[in-house]
């Protein structure tokens, strides 16, 4: 039997499962951050995520309430990755029997928090229990106009990021490493935020718009798979903070694979044309742009090599 990983990861099992969807009323479908359905005059935005004990959170240093607001944020940055607002959520939430009820009293405050945050409103959901614990979100929005797909990016576009990359990968991997100090870089990891602020500003001007979950490597790749394009990333363009680069080397690893290859940064990638090049300057970094093409080459100084390697994948 094949595994997942020798077909090609999870990119290729979405893309083995993809259908085209038979009902005229769905408008996007898998392939981006959200679903997009028609609904009479009004259009809504679904997008589900699931976050696994181990996985995704640990309880060895996450929180029962920090567990509830990465999962709320990560789930709300999808819908923002749409240009929408995100409206309504509904939870199931798998538990074990040695869960308390305090665990769940402070998982759901860390949920209702996120909630109340960005006015969204609880609707729903359903427990279970198992052997480890699992937190699945499903969250509705509504478009604030124009949809930003991944599959709009145009060649000559540049590729902007709307704030620093790698700080969650480096912030994990201090925490599994037992290194002390660095709490910013950690609660990057355990608290990670939704780019509520810019995502409307952005949505104005963007082409192309995706959230940096898996790594900017894999969101990259993502735009020009949809979009049928290609691109080159300018790898000394790339932001990351000081404080990343100081835990990169604490715990003897690369920050800029950090930012490439590790994900739930949650900051937001986008495309725009050169007519808006000086609004999303003001919004976020340069740090590449989209070819002719199918291929993605890193660029730094002269040095061009192609990009094989994909962001974070669990099949990997």
């Amino acid at each position: 039997m094949a595994s997942i990983k020798s077909i090609g990861g999870e990119t290729a099992l979405i893309q083995m499962i993809k259908r085209k969807p038979k009902n005229k009323n769905v408008l996007v479908s898998i392939g981006d951050d959200a679903a997009v359905i028609k609904t009479g005059s009004e259009r809504l935005v679904l997008t589900a995520d699931q976050f696994v004990e181990d996985d995704h959170f640990s309880l060895k240093w996450s929180t029962p309430r920090q567990i509830g607001v990465k999962a709320m944020e990560a789930s709300i940055s999808d819908v923002l990755a749409m240009n929408a607002t995100p409206l309504y959520a509904l939870l199931c939430i798998c538990l074990t029997r040695q869960s308390s009820v305090e665990f769940v009293k402070g998982l759901y405050n860390g949920i209702n928090t996120v909630a109340k945050k960005y006015g969204v409103d609880i609707i729903g959901g359903d427990f279970t229990h198992g052997q480890k614990t699992v937190v699945s979100v499903t969250v509705v929005g509504r478009p604030n106009g124009k949809l930003c797909l991944r599959g709009n990016a145009k060649v000559r576009d540049f590729i902007f990021v709307s704030g620093c990359l790698g700080g969650s990968t480096a912030g994990l991997e201090l925490l599994k490493k037992g290194i002390k100090g660095f709490g910013k870089v950690k609660q990057m990891h355990l608290e990670p935020k939704a780019q509520l602020k810019k995502a409307a500003e952005i949505g104005r001007i963007a082409n192309a718009l995706e959230d940096v979950s898996d790594g900017l490597a894999s969101e990259a790749r993502n735009i020009c798979r949809e979009s049928r394009k290609g691109a080159e990333i300018f790898l000394e363009k790339i932001p990351i903070s000081r404080e990343v680069k100081k835990a990169a080397k604490a715990v003897e690893k690369n920050a800029v694979d950090f930012a490439l290859f590790g994900g739930e940064d949650f900051e937001l990638v986008f495309t725009v044309s050169k007519k808006n090049l000086g609004k999303a300057s003001k919004l976020g970094t340069l740090v590449g742009r989209v070819t002719n093409g199918r291929k993605i080459f890193l660029v730094e100084g002269d040095n061009r090599t192609e990009l094989k390697k994909a962001g974070f994948d669990h099949f990997a």
